[in-house]
């Protein structure tokens, strides 16, 4: 138990413990019964702080979260996310889980090597994510998904995210980061039909912090790895 917490900086534990109140705090005040959620959003924190890490285990810890907030989405017909993270996230996940573990830096086992991808590539991943988002654009509107624009564009970032992640990437962090604030709009639009959404709202605004240090974590991470 101790090497797991002397495992995370001081930094990290701060992030993480905020984190879980602001989770809390937004679930009992807003919601308080749909617990769904609330194990959800700490799924979801516990996945980030390890990805911050570079540690593969968070991608399995995120796959778990996958599943459960496609439930959430469903229960507010927002099918965009359903399609999204089932269809294209927890794949990606699985496939990024597995370049994290067979990319290991040297002999440590617990942190990924950081790829440098160039902006040239991004760039021309770019059409393709584009191409994508306009097929779910159609197939999400065919279902009458709730706020069909904001969940178009949850999909376009979500895209663009799980791309950098699979390459492992840091710019991956800050096209979560993107996402998370598509999403904390598309929760609070919910959450003014249904209060108990702002408790999904609350998980997002964790996860946009958690995201940020993310991004700033892999620098770190890619500077001391190429020295």
């Amino acid at each position: 138990m101790k090497r797991l917490i002397n495992y995370f900086s001081l930094t990290e534990k701060i992030i993480f413990i905020s984190s879980i109140l602001i989770i809390s705090l937004a679930f009992f005040i807003f919601d308080g019964n749909g617990y769904v959620s609330f194990i959800a959003s700490i799924i979801g924190v516990i996945s980030l702080i390890l990805n911050a890490k570079g540690n593969f285990i968070g991608q399995i810890v995120g796959i778990i979260f996958c599943t459960l907030y496609a439930i959430i989405s469903f229960s507010y017909q927002y099918y965009g996310e359903v399609i999204t993270y089932f269809g294209m996230t927890m794949p990606f996940a699985i496939v990024s889980l597995v370049s994290w573990i067979k990319n290991p830096y040297k002999d440590n086992k617990t942190e990924v090597s950081v790829n440098h991808v160039r902006l040239k590539e991004i760039l021309l991943f770019l059409p393709v994510a584009i191409i994508i988002t306009i097929l779910f654009y159609f197939i999400l509107k065919y279902f009458e998904t709730s706020n069909l624009i904001f969940s178009t564009i949850s999909v376009l970032t979500s895209t663009v995210a799980v791309y950098l992640t699979f390459r492992r990437s840091p710019y991956f962090a800050l096209a979560y980061s993107l996402n998370d604030i598509v999403l904390i709009v598309l929760w609070t639009l919910a959450s003014i039909e249904n209060i108990t959404y702002v408790s999904v709202v609350g998980c997002f605004i964790a996860f946009f912090i958690n995201d940020i240090y993310g991004y700033i974590a892999w620098e770190r991470m890619k500077k001391r790895q190429n020295q």
